[in-house]
């Protein structure tokens, strides 16, 4: 009796064994490959389940499926084209991306992979979910990119737009002096150059009617200022003093005293020149070292830095520059170069030291602390548009790949 309930539990499950792979059918031919019956399924649980927790109404469900498939069509072709082109994510930056998912969601890897677990999904399949999603999307980049171009009439347009100016511009701090003559307004640019308080003029001789607080107006963007203001005070530093600006009410004098804003940010930037050597199968480390303490020695005896290291400097990214290497904050260059100019005093010469490239010396000429804010907000801006273009010519890609792609959907009772 033991022997026939076994035998039957064993036919029931090669009968229901059976069943499932009935069920998971080739629902739609693309190209070189097929979107399974079974993917389809999953898709639409999962996009019911988001119209139900949101508690939204959802579409007919044949809408609803016809999305679905629409999704793995499109997915299957960018993958496809991922093959061809020999697309691979490997483990180390696939693991790598989902340590990175597990700190957004507050967790440590192995709690992440818990919860998951936890939930009921399994862990390899998100892997392999997260691999897939990482490999659509560098094939994206790869064939969009290429199409992407912004003008600067777009840029500079862009930049003009309330949107921009609302989202990106710092707010300004002005101080002003107003007085009523031509002679007044040149007698008070010469007080400020002989180093007199800016705040203090203004409390002497304005007749603003914020000459009490020094000249102090309040905080607003430069377009929410008047033109005549907005227009001598853009893109200018902090510190920066107007000359005379004429109006119906006198003669303004304005210094920009502060900024504002998400997108204000000083760097500490040096600018330097470097002479390079590098060891080669011809020359030793010992004898590199020899001949660039020559080449050191001769500048300190008062040749010129510039001409030797254009005759000598084996940096091809600035030899033909005299060594300069221009304005450059922290984080930008080796760490040894780093090291040695911050610790070299402005004017001098530091001695041989050694990076990955090779042994330098290198002189400071200057330094300063950079108002990045133009900058930022430059960057931020290109941003934008670069990725309102980026949508939209992905748009128009994955379309072309759907009107060209050989896609059977069969009918499936």
């Amino acid at each position: 009796m033991k022997n026939i309930a076994l035998i039957t539990t064993l036919f029931l499950s090669t009968r229901i064994f059976s069943a499932i792979e009935i069920l998971d059918r080739i629902a739609v031919i693309v190209d070189d490959g097929v979107v399974m019956e079974s993917q389809i399924k999953a898709g639409l649980d999962e996009i019911i389940a988001r119209y139900d927790q949101q508690n939204i109404p959802k579409p007919s469900i044949d809408d609803l499926k016809e999305q679905v498939i629409e999704s793995l069509i499109i997915e299957e072709l960018q993958l496809q084209l991922a093959n061809r082109a020999g697309v691979r994510i490997s483990d180390a930056e696939l693991n790598s991306s989902i340590i990175r998912i597990a700190q957004n969601n507050q967790m440590e890897l192995q709690q992440f992979i818990s919860f998951i677990e936890d939930s009921g999904d399994s862990y390899e399949e998100f892997r392999e979910n997260v691999r897939k999603q990482m490999i659509i999307q560098r094939i994206q980049r790869g064939r969009v990119q290429s199409e992407i171009t912004i003008t600067e009439k777009e840029f500079d347009a862009f930049l003009a737009t309330d949107e921009s100016l609302i989202e990106l511009e710092p707010q300004l701090l002005l101080r002003q002096i107003l007085v009523q003559t031509q002679n007044q307004a040149e007698n008070v640019i010469s007080r400020i150059n002989e180093g007199e308080n800016f705040s203090d003029i203004a409390i002497d001789v304005s007749i603003s009617s914020n000459a009490k607080n020094g000249g102090a107006m309040d905080w607003r963007r430069a377009n929410e200022m008047p033109e005549l203001f907005a227009s001598a005070i853009k893109n200018q530093k902090v510190g920066y003093i107007t000359s005379p600006l004429e109006s119906g009410a006198g003669y303004h004098i304005l210094k920009l005293e502060d900024k504002r804003g998400p997108f204000v940010q000083y760097e500490d930037q040096w600018f330097s020149r470097h002479i390079l050597l590098t060891p080669s199968t011809i020359r030793d480390e010992e004898t590199t070292i020899a001949e660039l303490n020559d080449i050191r020695s001769r500048i300190l005896n008062g040749e010129d830095f510039a001409d030797l290291a254009k005759e000598y400097s084996e940096d091809p990214g600035s030899a033909k520059q005299g060594g300069d290497l221009d304005w450059l904050g922290k984080g930008v260059l080796a760490p040894e170069f780093e090291k040695t100019m911050i610790e070299t005093p402005i004017g001098e010469v530091s001695e041989v030291f050694q990076t990955e490239f090779g042994f330098h010396f290198l002189e400071v000429l200057d330094k300063r602390n950079h108002d990045m804010t133009r900058d930022l907000i430059e960057e931020r801006a290109y941003q934008i548009l670069y990725g309102r273009k980026y949508e939209e010519e992905l748009e128009n890609t994955l379309r072309s790949m759907r009107a060209e792609a050989f896609v059977e959907i069969k009918e499936l009772d």
